[in-house]
């Protein structure tokens, strides 16, 4: 079994209230929680667009902690493919779409 040791539990009343684990490991866990309906895009995807010049692909891609082997195999491409659309400034809307799919952000949070 493959339990997690990196996590922290937090007592009350000497019962567990909540428990605490890595982000990376959230991540993982809720890929669809940085989605938004209203299309926004959180600080951190924005700093790695702004302090490293990423696209917004390859910035959210880093801030979800996701690599690009395990992106490409969750859209059916090739790494080498998917290296070559994280440096793309123009993406078509089905590869935008495909990409938003496999980060579980919306498209429009690819813009």
């Amino acid at each position: 079994m493959n339990a997690p040791t990196n996590i922290q539990m937090i007592m009350e009343n000497g019962k567990p209230a909540f428990v605490v684990i890595p982000y990376k490991d959230y991540v993982k866990a809720f890929p669809a929680s940085e989605h938004r309906e209203d299309g926004s895009v959180p600080h951190g995807v924005m700093r790695f667009v702004l302090l490293h010049n990423y696209t917004m692909q390859r910035a959210w891609r880093e801030h979800l902690g996701i690599t690009q082997k395990e992106l490409a195999k969750r859209i059916g491409i090739t790494q080498s493919a998917l290296s070559q659309l994280e440096v793309s400034e123009k993406l078509q809307a089905a590869t935008r779409k495909k990409l938003a799919t496999g980060l579980g952000i919306s498209a429009a949070q690819l813009t």
